[in-house]
């Protein structure tokens, strides 16, 4: 009976999120709350929400002060002359264009926000592709491609995974480290290689660039634009914002913050605490100058501390009332050993197309819970579970899924229609996941 009520509050939950009904932090609440009631164990809810709360909270709290500190960090210019002087590396040969695109929207992406990974990369790009006539798909890939294998510890699938399995992000993340430098391979020798046909196509000599029409990839022909290589634009309010006499001493706490929150010397929320107090600090001295950084990063911070809160709820509840374990063993009898002796492996294969299928919130707070629980009856440790999502559920996935605004966000910006970048982005999105996948094998993450 718990079993069964367990599934129906899951996929309830599923269903809500889904179709929108309404925000997914209500769901997160009320869903699981109503089906531990109906299972007639109401009494003990305000219990199990403050146990999956008081789990939730380190990850919380790391993931408030992330965003505070990347967004004082990019205030200050810390990426500002990295990504001008990409596009000016660039030049305007095809094969160096694409494997720029990359590398810029890996850098950008370092704050694991997939939006202004976008809204930076594509623009400054943009019209750089135009002028030489090149496939605006291509920009639009290895955009997402970069994106998508950057699955850092203070991204959103890495700490949804975490907050959901009550795992600490460094275990998880600090074992994948060889994963993503393969995927990132991956990504820009698929780059390279995407603007190695260009030129082709092009037929461009002697690496020279010449205005081109679109071709046969069914893209206006652009008209010819400035000679001038674009630059990251600023006004003058980002100008004020900028430190240049303290670039190297941002650069070095950086360093010294990402590198103390991998190793897992200290709790990554301390980290990014004390990273963010001594970078207002350092940068902004005045109360107010502080207060004004705070409050422009603090909208994002808060929406997704209020989201890992209302997932801190529903795990509590669920963990707490038994309807996980009571769907994890009714499902084991189902599940062929062989099958689930290797769940990450077939967890690695499917996790970018599930992407398709389930929003973030819905997978890894109701979904993934499940699947670790059934894999425990095979012996298979949750954390690998959790590292199987991370190699495509939302990862290489959210550039393309349509249950994320991040993929209207890249077509729309690219100038492309959204299922002429899927139909593009898919079977290279999903390749990345496939070799990281591999490569997790390979370096004994998995075992098969």
């Amino acid at each position: 009976m718990l079993a069964a009520i367990g599934a129906v509050t899951l996929f309830a939950l599923l269903a809500i999120i889904l179709t929108n009904r309404v925000s997914p932090l209500a769901a997160l609440i009320l869903v699981p709350v109503i089906g531990a009631t109906i299972a007639g164990l109401g009494p003990a809810v305000p219990e199990y929400i403050v146990t999956g709360l008081t789990n939730i909270a380190p990850v919380a709290g790391m993931f408030v002060f992330a965003i505070l500190f990347f967004g004082v960090m990019t205030d200050a210019g810390l990426l500002a002359p990295i990504v001008n002087r990409i596009l000016k590396l660039v030049g305007e040969r095809p094969s160096r264009i694409t494997v720029g695109t990359a590398l810029l929207a890996l850098i950008i992406h370092l704050d694991g926000s997939g939006a202004v990974c976008f809204l930076i990369t594509i623009p400054a790009l943009r019209p750089l592709y135009d002028r030489l006539g090149m496939d605006r798909r291509i920009l639009a890939c290895t955009a997402s491609m970069a994106a998508g294998v950057n699955f850092l510890p203070w991204t959103g699938p890495t700490l949804r995974a975490s907050a959901s399995l009550d795992i600490p992000v460094y275990e998880i993340f600090t074992p994948m480290i060889g994963v993503q430098l393969t995927g990132l391979v991956f990504v820009f020798a698929a780059s390279w290689w995407l603007g190695k046909r260009e030129e082709k196509r092009l037929g461009l000599s002697n690496h020279s660039a010449a205005t081109t029409s679109a071709g046969s990839t069914g893209l206006p022909q652009s008209s010819v634009q400035s000679q001038t290589i674009p630059v990251m634009e600023e006004d003058a309010e980002t100008i004020a914002l900028r430190r240049p006499k303290l670039y190297w001493v941002n650069v070095l706490l950086t360093l010294v913050v990402v590198s103390l929150m991998i190793s897992g010397l200290m709790e990554p929320a301390v980290v990014f605490m004390v990273g963010t107090a001594v970078a207002l600090v350092i940068n902004y001295p005045s109360a107010s100058q502080q207060r004004q950084r705070i409050d422009a990063h603090a909208r994002a911070a808060l929406l997704m501390a209020a989201i890992l809160f209302g997932a801190g709820a529903f795990t509590g509840i669920m963990t707490g009332s038994g309807m996980i374990r009571a769907m994890a063993e009714a499902s084991v009898a189902h599940v062929p050993d062989p099958v689930g002796a290797n769940i990450p492996v077939f967890l690695g294969f499917l996790s970018m197309p599930l992407s398709l299928l389930f929003d973030p919130d819905s997978f890894y707070f109701g979904v993934l819970p499940v699947i670790a629980q059934v894999g425990s009856h095979f012996d298979v440790p949750a954390v690998q579970v959790a590292q199987a999502a991370l190699l495509g559920q939302m990862t290489t996935g959210f550039p393309i899924s349509p249950l994320t605004p991040a993929t209207f966000l890249v077509a729309g910006l690219s100038g492309i229609e959204l299922g002429a970048h899927q139909r593009f982005s898919i079977p290279w999105l999903f390749a990345a996941s496939v070799i990281m996948t591999l490569a997790a094998i390979a370096f004994g993450i998995f075992t098969i």
